[in-house]
């Protein structure tokens, strides 16, 4: 007899604890990702920010390259070039065989990176829009260079960016679906397997695309109460 519907994604003798599993994994994956492209970004707007040459033209180059380069050619570079990197340096160190890294791991720094660049000039832009008045008048007050970035300009810079960031974090929940390629059971890869399994490729395939969208507008409404709670001291 053909399993019914519930039964396929019954948590008991079905695919839904996997599925279930699989979507925590996602979620993992995509809040780590963001979190490391958060500090990578901001460490870009800095640079991109300087008055040097230099440091411009590094956070000019990272912007360019990871946002002009597909995200799933990242996750083999990462992924492949990591184990050849690992496995060359454990032979050399007298232990033979292959290494390959962890799938979460680099998933992460892949996600990060990519993240990053564009979190990059959601920064960059954000901390243009700042009322100069302010930061000067916070300075001529005597506010200490910590008092004033945690005063001024890092609750409105913040505030500024936090509209791009979201639709950042959309985009970072998304491509933690391009980790199956690197053997990650995040919640594409465990869909295909559940499919492929029963034969039901419509049902699983919709149920993953179901959960995609439910974290997303979990996570987007909290974002958007955020952004309403910041932006409180500007009505009054």
């Amino acid at each position: 007899m053909t399993p019914g519907i519930l039964d396929l994604l019954s948590f008991d003798r079905g695919w839904g604890l996997p599925l279930l599993i699989a979507a925590g994994v996602t979620l993992s994956a995509a809040t780590c990702g963001f979190f490391l492209g958060s500090f990578l970004g901001l460490c870009g707007a800095s640079l991109k920010l300087s008055r040097a040459m230099v440091p411009r033209s590094i956070g000019q180059f990272y912007t360019t390259v990871f946002r002009g380069v597909p995200e799933i050619l990242v996750v083999y570079l990462f992924y492949f070039g990591g184990s050849v990197v690992v496995t060359k340096t454990m032979n050399l160190g007298g232990f033979p065989g292959f290494y390959s890294m962890p799938a979460f791991a680099i998933g992460v720094i892949a996600v990060g990176i990519v993240s990053g660049a564009y979190q990059t000039e959601a920064f960059r832009a954000a901390y243009l829009r700042l009322d100069r008045g302010q930061i000067e008048a916070g300075a001529a007050c005597g506010m200490p260079k910590l008092l004033l970035l945690r005063r001024i300009i890092a609750p409105q810079t913040l505030r500024f960016a936090l509209p791009a960031l979201g639709n950042i974090w959309q985009s970072a929940l998304k491509e933690t679906s391009l980790l199956s390629v690197i053997g990650l059971t995040e919640l594409l890869r465990q869909a295909g397997t559940a499919s492929g399994s029963s034969r039901q490729p419509l049902l699983f395939y919709a149920v993953a695309a179901s959960m995609f969208l439910i974290i997303g507008r979990v996570t987007g409404y909290g974002l958007a109460r955020l952004e309403n709670h910041l932006a409180k001291p500007w009505r009054r």
